[in-house]
């Protein structure tokens, strides 16, 4: 079974487990500020779950590109929307500063 490691938590999942349902369903703060009320519940339409993942996971879907190749996130930046991504190993999650994650300054 792979595992999630994300604020300073480590937590088992399936293969093909849903990373945003994997955060959420083990208690982690996916969403900074008001993001955790106004967000597109895996949609892939908002961008809010925005994460860095070292790791093994899922190739990038084009819901996920499009959405952080549009403001305020950088198509150039190393980030994944948490609700497109499927974990396929072992994997390490850093969530950044700023409403959509697209901050510099991690904060988990």
């Amino acid at each position: 079974m792979p595992t999630v490691t994300a604020q300073g938590k480590t937590m088992s999942c399936e293969v093909g487990a849903n990373l945003r349902q994997v955060l959420l369903a083990h208690g982690v703060d996916l969403y900074n500020g008001q993001a955790k009320v106004i967000n597109c519940r895996s949609l892939g339409t908002c961008g809010t779950c925005a994460v860095a993942i070292e790791g093994e996971v899922s190739a990038t879907n084009w819901k996920d590109k499009a959405r952080r190749s549009l403001p305020p996130h950088d198509p150039t930046r190393d980030l994944r929307l948490a609700c497109q991504t499927q974990v396929l190993g072992e994997i390490v999650v850093t969530k950044y500063d700023g409403f959509w994650g697209q901050g510099q300054t991690p904060i988990w």
